[in-house]
């Protein structure tokens, strides 16, 4: 474990390189200092990326339980919309049918040992790939991810190997999370006029700032044992899912 935690933050000694060859055409000064901007960035994303990677290793079991939880909330509380809008189309004196349950149950499936092993791992690899913690960073990856990790869920209840086998094979090579939005693009610095650099420059400063003030990223340059925000996560974790718990034990 001790190499493990050295490995990460040893990239913290690393200090970003600002010594770039300026292009003698138009805004060379400006190319050169996007290009600046950008090598810090990218170094900041790894250290957060690798931080963040040290975290959810330690914390995998929470992390789990919580966006089961979550999705679950969020279809109960899907379900209850709906019954809401069903009873005021009928009137407000309409009352639900005995015997008709508003969640379906899960299907029961004999697995054996092995197999459940095999699913739990699976699950458990595929979920920390595209768990939308890990895409902080890109706020327009989030949605696929939580929509992502919802339909994981599911196959992981299910109980079906072969699908999480595919599932989890389609996520782990990349696939699953390949739709990148165009606005986050850096664009190709040669042959630009001074006015794009310009633009560009401010942008690419405000995704620098966006990314020196995330919390991740001040914990590790702040905290004198940045680990310790594992036992404060640990805290938060323990409240969250007590909570959810609470709100979804009719239908666990």
């Amino acid at each position: 474990m001790t190499n493990f935690v050295e490995k990460y933050f040893s990239v913290m000694t690393e200090k970003p390189a600002h010594n770039f060859k300026v292009d003698k055409h138009i805004g060379g000064n400006l190319k050169a200092e996007i290009e600046s901007l950008q090598k810090e960035l990218e170094l900041i994303k790894q250290k957060t990326n690798a931080f963040e990677a040290l975290i959810r290793s330690h914390l995998i079991k929470e992390i789990i339980e919580m966006q089961e939880l979550s999705i679950l909330y969020k279809k109960l509380q899907q379900a209850k919309k709906a019954k809401r809008k069903e009873q005021k189309q009928r009137g407000k004196n309409y009352k639900e049918p005995v015997g008709i349950k508003p969640l379906i149950s899960k299907p029961k499936t004999t697995q054996s040992p092995e197999e459940k092993k095999e699913i739990k791992r699976l699950y458990r690899e595929a979920m920390l790939q595209i768990h939308p913690d890990k895409f902080s960073l890109e706020e327009e990856k989030i949605d696929l991810s939580t929509e992502l990790c919802s339909k994981l869920i599911d196959i992981y209840q299910s109980g079906n190997l072969l699908e999480l086998q595919l599932f989890h094979r389609h996520i782990i090579s990349g696939n699953a999370m390949n739709n990148v939005s165009c606005k986050n693009i850096v664009a190709p610095i040669s042959g630009l006029t001074d006015a794009y650099l310009r633009k560009e420059k401010e942008r690419v400063s405000k995704l620098l700032l966006i990314a020196k003030n995330k919390h991740c990223y001040k914990v590790l340059t702040e905290y004198t044992n940045p680990l310790l925000f594992v036992d404060e996560l640990k805290i938060y974790y323990t409240d969250k899912i007590a909570k959810l718990r609470k709100r979804t034990r009719k239908a666990l």
